[in-house]
């Protein structure tokens, strides 16, 4: 069933949604730069299934997995760079649309609502995607976690997507897999989607304080069908 939305927000001008574990499912790759990281070592490989869940937090995801490190120890800031380093090598090697987005996008704009993207990737990383990958291409805006001078949970980064689509927040939605990005979406006014079929990270979805849950791409693109805009 379609969650109770409240009539400012039941037609939307725009849709942002968060980019790894939201729109693409980078985890393959993110998982595989840090894991030869640890094979360079002479370390075994871990399995995908250990980095996923984590994938969503990039380099300080796949470092805490690969090598139990935190942003705190004091080789991070050069392991980052080699995990960057090998991540930007291989950026759309295993890197693919999740099932039902390339649908979803499709049907946003076929129903005349924008979307665009807010990560907190850095520009070095997303502008590529953005360009490598298809799927992306139709983006409105693109906000990398290096755009503003905050990054998500802070509302920076959706309050500019906002802007360069010359879109008023309360007549936009912002959609991810982490709490950070209810936190940012709801800070900035907008409706707040958690995409339940992302990474989502080490808190459960039901404690975030979404105003609603999606359970794939195609049920929340299910929401803003005819019936619904024409509410």
């Amino acid at each position: 069933m379609p969650p109770s939305i409240p009539a400012a927000h039941a037609a939307p001008l725009a849709i942002f949604f968060d980019l790894d574990g939201t729109l693409i499912d980078s985890a393959p790759d993110l998982g595989a730069a840090a894991d030869k990281m640890r094979t360079d070592r002479g370390m075994s490989s871990l399995p995908l299934e250990l980095y996923r869940p984590m994938a969503g937090a990039g380099a300080r995801g796949m470092l805490k997995i690969g090598f139990g490190m935190s942003p705190e120890h004091s080789d991070f800031a050069a392991m980052r760079e080699e995990f960057f380093q090998n991540y930007e090598r291989n950026l759309v090697e295993r890197t693919y649309a999740f099932d039902g987005v390339a649908s979803m996008l499709e049907s946003l704009q076929q129903q005349g609502i924008a979307w665009g993207i807010v990560t907190n990737k850095s520009r070095r990383f997303t502008d590529p995607l953005a360009r490598l990958m298809p799927v992306l291409h139709g983006a409105c805006a693109v906000v990398s976690g290096d755009t503003t001078p905050h990054a998500k949970p802070h509302p920076a980064p959706v309050l500019e997507a906002a802007r360069i689509a010359g879109l008023p927040p309360a007549q936009c939605w912002y959609v991810g897999d982490d709490k950070r990005d209810i936190d940012a979406g709801r800070a900035a006014g907008m409706f707040s989607v958690a995409a339940a079929w992302g990474y989502l990270g080490e808190h459960a979805v039901d404690s975030w304080g979404a105003d609603a849950v999606a359970h794939t791409p195609g049920e929340l693109s299910a929401w803003l069908g005819p019936q619904r805009r024409s509410a």
